[in-house]
């Protein structure tokens, strides 16, 4: 899609999907009908005389959807006298067609190395439809890789989205599930990391995916072969890096499910999507284990009388913490009869034992 006498790229590889909602579509329209300034648009200089849209492309492809009679407005929405029963450009009068025709855009030109261009983008990055974190590196990071990869990762019911919808959440083409893969694949959130893999596909010329592709089919096939039974928990979990650290494992499906069906029964759990990696790891942390009340560890300090029964020193009460007598790990459970006040350092390192 080009514009500017086919110097403009407006849609370059990199750019995300069309968003804009009706009423944000609308509203560039009566901005433009009514001369009020949109907000600056950013092109990137490529060449002596090549450019491409690097903010702006939303509001530029409304207007060009508009003049080409792809839609028109609702009436409501049409704010002008002479607009009583006018909704679309064709049926505007010529000198409104002409006004709107020569109404003037803002433009700064951009020029600069990718990481350059990833600074512009956040910067302007602040207004209207914010671009996700991914949207912001498909912007600098252009490739035939990231073409391959968004063919796999980004569009609307894409092969990722018909692989794992079930246990991964994000929108495809905000390229939420792009990101993610990207995360798995790298074993890291940090956003250097990302990148760092990213630009190694552009310079070295990657012509596809496959290698992140395949991964991401590993991990979600890994998935349905270790939990054979699907609940809704599942949804959304960190399944890659669970698999980079647990895949050689020699896991038993049966085994694990039995697990997971008692620990979904036990009341003490708090956090049931924590059993998934609870049963791999062994940290209750995941688990969000149920605690006592505050009136239960005052009864149990008071009976104490504020001596901690392991090293049988003294502490005031904000000093120490309720402790399951028999650990919920042997069946203990958060009742009254199963507390003890421990202080802080002998509940570590009953937790650490």
């Amino acid at each position: 899609m080009c514009g500017y006498g086919g110097a403009l790229n407006i849609r370059p590889k990199y750019q995300r999907e069309y968003v804009y909602k009706d009423k944000e579509r609308d509203a560039v329209i009566n901005t433009c009908l009514w001369g009020f300034p949109l907000n600056t648009m950013y092109w990137v200089k490529n060449g002596e005389n090549e450019y491409e849209v690097l903010d702006g492309q939303q509001r530029t492809i409304s207007i060009c959807d508009f003049v080409n009679g792809d839609f028109s407005l609702d009436k409501m929405a049409f704010k002008a006298e002479w607009a009583s029963s006018v909704t679309a450009f064709h049926t505007m009068p010529n000198d409104k067609k002409e006004q709107f025709l020569d109404y003037e855009l803002m433009i700064y030109i951009c020029e600069g190395s990718d990481s350059e261009k990833l600074e512009w983008f956040k910067t302007i990055n602040i207004a209207g439809v914010k671009l996700s974190d991914q949207e912001l590196r498909n912007a600098v990071f252009t490739s035939q890789w990231l073409s391959d990869a968004k063919l796999k990762f980004s569009k609307r019911n894409c092969l990722a989205v018909q692989k794992g919808k079930e246990y991964i959440k994000g929108e495809e083409l905000r390229q939420e599930i792009l990101e993610r893969a990207l995360m798995w694949k790298v074993g890291s959130k940090d956003a250097n990391d990302i990148e760092k893999y990213m630009t190694h596909q552009k310079q070295n010329n990657v012509k596809n995916a496959d290698e992140l592709w395949l991964y991401f089919s590993n991990v979600i096939d890994w998935v349905k072969a270790k939990f054979s039974k699907y609940r809704k928990e599942m949804k959304g979990l960190e399944w890659g890096f669970l698999y980079n650290k647990f895949k050689d494992l020699p896991l038993d499906a049966k085994e694990l499910e039995e697990r997971i069906l008692t620990l979904m029964k036990d009341s003490e759990v708090g956090n049931k999507k924590g059993i998934y990696e609870y049963v791999l790891s062994g940290d209750e942390k995941h688990l969000n284990l149920r605690t006592f009340y505050d009136d239960i560890k005052r009864e149990a300090y008071e009976k104490q009388g504020g001596v901690c029964p392991h090293c049988e020193q003294k502490f005031k009460i904000e000093q120490m913490q309720g402790d399951h007598i028999l650990p919920w790990s042997k069946g203990g459970k958060t009742v009254r009869e199963n507390c003890q006040m421990l202080c802080c350092e002998c509940n570590r390192k009953k937790s650490n034992g």
